[in-house]
C-alpha cells in the first residue's frame, strides 16, 4: 500500500484533519484521522499479502477439516480474501511496528452501509459537527465529510468496513479513551482505501493516566455530559 500524496484531490480530508486534530469539547478531546492510499504494491508489500493469502487459505483449509465452521470462517469462504489483504495491508502501513495475523484480525472487520457508518458519526461526533458548523457558517460536517470522501474513494462504489478489536489487540486505542471507531472504505475499482479513525479522549483520564494514579470516580461523571443517545 502506498500512502496518497496528490495535495489536490487530498485537500477535502486534510481539511477535516486539521479540524480533528486537537478539538477540545469541556473535558473532552475529540481527535480525528483520515489518510489515503492506493492499494498499489510498494516496498514489502508483494511478500506481505503472499504471506497473508497463505495464511488465510491454511486457516480455511483447517477450518473445513473440522465438523462445523463458525461465522467467521464461514465470512471467510464467502468475501472476497482480495479485500481482506488490502485492508490488512492498511492495518500494516498504518502500524509498521505491529503484525496482524490473517486469521485472527479477519474476525474484527465487518462490513458496513453508509447508513449505519453514518448513525454511529451522527451520534458520537455530534458536538465535533455542532462545533465545525460554528466555526464554518453553518456548514454540515457529515456532508462536508461524504464530499471529501467522494472525491477521492466514491463512496457510492465504496465497500465500507468497520474495524473493532479487542481492547487489548487495538492500536488505535489511547490511553484515556472513551470510546473510539475505525472505518475503511475501499474502492475496488480505484484501488485505492480511505482509513478513517476518531475518537473521544478524556482530559481527566490523560492526565490521571500520566500520572499512573487512575480516578474513576472522576471520569465517570464525564459520561454524564456526553450527548450520546
Amino acid at each position: 500500500m502506498k500512502y496518497m500524496t496528490d495535495i489536490i484531490l487530498l485537500t477535502p480530508l486534510n481539511r477535516i484533519n486539521i479540524f480533528l486534530r486537537h478539538l477540545t469539547i469541556e473535558r473532552r478531546t475529540i481527535k480525528g484521522s483520515l489518510d489515503a492510499y492506493s492499494c498499489k504494491h510498494a516496498g514489502t508489500d508483494k511478500k506481505l499479502s503472499l504471506s497473508l493469502e497463505n495464511e488465510l487459505l491454511d486457516h480455511l483449509g483447517k477450518s473445513l477439516d473440522t465438523e462445523s465452521s463458525s461465522p467467521d470462517e464461514y465470512l471467510i469462504r464467502r468475501s472476497s480474501r482480495k479485500t481482506l489483504i488490502y485492508l490488512l495491508l492498511t492495518l500494516h502501513q498504518m502500524y509498521p511496528d505491529c503484525y496482524f495475523s490473517a486469521a485472527r484480525t479477519h474476525e474484527f472487520f465487518t462490513e458496513e452501509s453508509w447508513d449505519s457508518f453514518k448513525q454511529i458519526f451522527d451520534v458520537y461526533m455530534l458536538e465535533a459537527s455542532q462545533e465545525w458548523s460554528r466555526e464554518n457558517e453553518g456548514d454540515s460536517l457529515p456532508e462536508t465529510l461524504h464530499k471529501a470522501l467522494d472525491e477521492v474513494v466514491k463512496v457510492s462504489e465504496c465497500e465500507i468496513y468497520s474495524y473493532n478489536p479487542n481492547s487489548d489487540e487495538d492500536p488505535f486505542l489511547e490511553g484515556g479513551a472513551i470510546w473510539s471507531y475505525n472505518f475503511f472504505f475501499y474502492n475496488k475499482k480505484l484501488k485505492r482505501v480511505v482509513s478513517f479513525r476518531f475518537g473521544c479522549l478524556s482530559a481527566v483520564a490523560i492526565k490521571e493516566f500520566q500520572l499512573g494514579e487512575p480516578s474513576l470516580e472522576e471520569d465517570e461523571d464525564i459520561f454524564d455530559d456526553m450527548d450520546i443517545w
